[in-house]
């Protein structure tokens, strides 16, 4: 176990079997913040316990509808932690919070515009991305600023 001096931010990377879910730390890292990849299965009193001030949800190999799809951990949108969902984490944050995930029947792969809209993710900045063919229909109700990908994917952020 790493041990992290009280005056470092931590952010959390919640695995849920992506391959990137490295890249996503390493990123985190290089904004001189710390992170760490735990497993989709710690429970939420776990996470909390090492005080994290963002979560951010990997993508996976699964769609939420698909049978045998991990969860969201339970009580994690209610933990009062931001929370950040990346592909199959976004599914997650967009059904765990009330919204509607459905299949699109077209596919987007590739470099794709991001288009940010204020809130949590006010300091990001346009660049690639990599979407599969779900997309939200209707994002939840208690979202705080969000972002878009393409020509109107909506991404809701957790307060």
């Amino acid at each position: 176990m790493v041990s992290v001096p009280g005056g470092f931010d931590t952010v959390l990377v919640v695995d849920f079997g992506a391959q990137y879910a490295q890249l996503i730390a390493r990123r985190v890292r290089e904004c001189h913040v710390y992170s760490e990849i735990v497993p989709s299965t710690m429970p939420v009193a776990e996470m909390l316990a090492k005080r994290p001030k963002a979560i951010i949800l990997s993508g996976g190999p699964s769609s939420v509808y698909a049978d045998g799809a991990p969860p969201a951990p339970a009580g994690l949108f209610e933990a009062g932690v931001p929370v950040l969902g990346i592909c199959y984490g976004f599914q997650l944050m967009v059904a765990g919070l009330g919204g509607t995930v459905e299949r699109t029947g077209a596919a987007e792969y590739g470099a794709t515009a991001l288009a940010n809209t204020g809130g949590a993710l006010r300091h990001l900045h346009g660049g690639p991305a990599r979407l599969r063919g779900d997309g939200a229909d209707r994002s939840h109700p208690g979202g705080r600023g969000g972002e878009h990908q393409g020509p109107a994917v909506r991404r809701p952020v957790s307060p």
